[in-house]
């Protein structure tokens, strides 16, 4: 589907997730949590992926432990859901950090590594893992919580290039799940929640938590046939 093709769709939405299963990762605070928080009220089965199982994560919700860069995590945590549930309707890549500051130059290794893994491989882990889950029902989504800064039509000056560099190579991920699994039903799409006043966005940010997670729960709401495999941001397709 494409760019134009989207923006003149009314994408069908689930009223209620009810009967539904979503796994988020990344919740135990700010936009996790929040988009954890709203998939509860709309009904749904929610999974709150945690590094630490000591966190805080939002009532009504079942704590998994999850961290992104451990394949063991993710296998465990994915295997446990189908164990228990049976089922998986909708993944949410949401755990990130902003990684090193500065230029390419003057960042440390470890610092990229370790952002890289956390935005990157760790999206493509849970995919490796919940995509037959996934696959099981028509209309599985995937949301991938993208960022402005890693859309190649931006400029890439001012730092932050593992963040910038995460983001860009997390809507790949988002491309190649609509090309390689599309035909399937699966319903893939990145979004920029815009800048959110998190432990990451600051307190100066532009918007709530709550209006920062408004489009990604709009995204986990799209019914079998809905748009895929594009770029959102406050419920509009925005360029790559």
């Amino acid at each position: 589907m494409t760019t134009s093709d989207a923006d003149d769709a009314a994408p069908e939405l689930y009223d209620s997730l009810d009967g539904q299963v979503a796994l988020v990762t990344g919740a135990n605070r700010g936009l996790g949590a929040e988009i954890a928080r709203q998939l509860r009220d709309l009904g749904a089965t929610v999974y709150a992926g945690s590094r630490q199982m000591d966190n805080e994560t939002p009532d009504g919700t079942e704590r998994v432990l999850l961290d992104v860069t451990q394949e063991g995590d993710v296998e465990a945590a994915v295997d446990g859901i189908f164990d228990e549930v049976g089922r998986l309707d909708v993944l949410v890549n949401n755990a990130g950090i902003i990684g090193p500051d500065g230029d390419i130059v003057a960042a440390p290794t470890a610092e990229l590594d370790r952002t890289l893994a956390v935005n990157l491989r760790g999206p493509m882990l849970l995919c490796k893992h919940a995509v037959p889950l996934l696959l099981q029902h028509d209309g599985g989504r995937v949301v991938n919580l993208s960022s402005g800064m890693g859309a190649l039509r931006e400029g890439q000056s001012g730092g932050s290039p593992g963040y910038r560099i995460s983001k860009t190579g997390l809507n790949g991920l988002t491309a190649y799940l609509e090309g390689e699994y599309s035909d399937d039903g699966l319903i893939a799409n990145s979004v920029c929640p815009g800048w959110v006043r998190t432990d990451m966005g600051g307190d100066g940010a532009s918007k709530s938590v709550e209006d920062g997670a408004a489009t990604p729960v709009w995204l986990c709401r799209f019914r079998p046939g809905a748009p895929s495999g594009q770029f959102w941001r406050n419920r509009q397709p925005i360029d790559w």
